[in-house]
């Protein structure tokens, strides 16, 4: 099989091509694991994450790619609702243990021996690739391949942000950053809370006249004051600029929730200049999001198939795998980045 390897970790910048394109044999599922004839994979800035080091495989060479959907062509055995044929996804959430106390309390994104799909295992930027059985997720019909690509990590992890916001119908919210998560939090909000406002930060001017087209009611640069004070703000940006200055734009009470595995840090000495009156005092509070859970993409599945909610996309042939992730680097971006494997 055809497949795009990392040997090691390099800067995007100055190595545009850090993934190589290798012929494989075609891996064989072992107990209570399936193969899986990949159609298509979408294009995650964790990727960047794991090529530049900020969370590297623990093993070279690996296979990137965790928002996978393609076909099952081995059995099943450990459960009755996927059988051969069957059209599945791969989330970042390749397996946990299913027996620790945040197992048990349904957080297995907090699990220590989470595995990641595309780090801890070989993810989905191939032609084939096994997975775990009980943590694939059925794909519905509404969506095609690519459709369905991105709703596995973008979807999924701006569905978990959104629920750790704790909204209500009618409340004020905020998002800084606005690519593949970003877009698809926006549609979320105006389907779930459609009295409530969404106000978006981002850099480029591209990514404000996008997030007004889907309904956001403000937009304005990452360090503008919007016209009131926000009840929540989800930031989906890797740098740290963003969220100093999302502090500011906080209510009283209000949350922050940062929606990354990792930040860059060239710009973390910002954080040094917080004014904690204006911008964490009366009980303002910051969340991390770490991981994603299978209910979460479960769940925010079942919501985009139920609303016909199609994503924005810009699909890349699977030759140009390098391509897609330089362009996410240099922030060419409109909604989300898919790679189609014919």
């Amino acid at each position: 099989m055809k497949a795009w390897i990392l040997e090691q970790t390099a800067s995007v910048a100055e190595n545009p091509d850090p993934l190589r394109l290798v012929t494989l044999p075609r891996p064989e599922p072992a107990e209570g694991e399936v193969l899986i004839r990949v159609r298509a994979c979408g294009v995650c800035h964790t990727e960047l994450d794991e090529i530049e080091g900020r969370t590297p495989p623990a093993v070279f060479p690996v296979i990137p790619g965790h928002q996978v959907v393609g076909t099952v062509e081995s059995p099943c055995h450990g459960r009755g609702d996927v059988e051969v044929g069957d059209r599945v996804g791969v989330a970042w959430i390749f397996s946990a243990c299913g027996q620790c106390d945040h197992c048990m309390a349904g957080l297995e994104n907090l699990c220590e021996n989470f595995l990641a799909t595309g780090r801890d295992r070989n993810g989905g930027y191939a032609e084939y690739m096994v997975a775990n059985e009980h943590f694939v997720v059925p794909i519905p019909d509404v969506f095609s391949d690519v459709q369905a690509a991105p709703l596995l990590c973008a979807g999924a992890i701006g569905y978990r942000s959104l629920s750790l916001c704790s909204p209500r119908n009618g409340q004020h919210i905020g998002l800084t950053g606005f690519g593949a998560s970003g877009h698809l939090v926006l549609k979320l909000i105006t389907h779930e809370y459609p009295q409530s406002k969404v106000y978006v930060f981002a850099r480029s001017e591209h990514e404000r006249e996008f997030a007004m087209q889907l309904g956001a009611c403000w937009t304005g640069d990452t360090t503008d004051t919007p016209p009131r004070l926000l009840d929540a703000i989800i930031d989906t940006t890797p740098v740290w600029t963003p969220v100093f200055h999302a502090l500011y734009a906080l209510r009283p009470g209000g949350r922050l929730v940062i929606n990354a595995i990792r930040k860059e840090n060239h710009d973390v000495n910002i954080m040094s200049r917080l004014d904690y009156p204006k911008q964490l005092w009366l009980e303002k509070e910051i969340r991390s999001v770490a991981n994603v859970t299978r209910n979460d993409v479960s769940a925010f599945i079942r919501i985009a198939a139920s609303m016909s909610f199609i994503p924005e996309l810009e699909v890349y042939p699977f030759a140009k795998a390098n391509q897609a992730l330089h362009d996410m680097r240099t922030r060419n971006i409109r909604g989300a980045k898919v790679l189609r494997i014919d």
